[in-house]
């Protein structure tokens, strides 16, 4: 799977590292991801926390899609990875029943 990183800031190594590790590990819950698109956005003034993080995952059929913000990249990171996981989980129940 391809992870494409845009960011509105410098990231450290170490966050890319967090962001790189918990994407990579949706593809333990569904093998047919083909691309990750994570966004990283900076609080405009809008948001009472400091980081907006949104992630696209391309898979066959319709793309899933989830955003989180918080005052960590991390625990934003790691908030729209487990609503992926779930939405994974939903989509691919959803497809074994009409295959069945």
């Amino acid at each position: 799977m391809q992870v494409l990183i845009h960011k509105s800031s410098e990231l450290s190594d170490r966050t890319i590292a967090v962001i790189n590790d918990k994407v990579n590990k949706l593809e333990t819950y569904y093998d047919r991801i083909e691309r990750a698109e994570v966004f990283i956005k900076e609080d405009d003034g809008s948001a009472a926390n400091g980081h907006t993080v949104e992630i696209r995952l391309a898979i066959p059929g319709n793309d899933l899609f989830a955003t989180h913000t918080d005052e960590s990249i991390e625990r934003a990171t790691a908030e729209v990875t487990e609503a992926l996981r779930r939405q994974i989980r939903k989509h691919k129940n959803k497809h074994s029943h009409h295959q069945a």
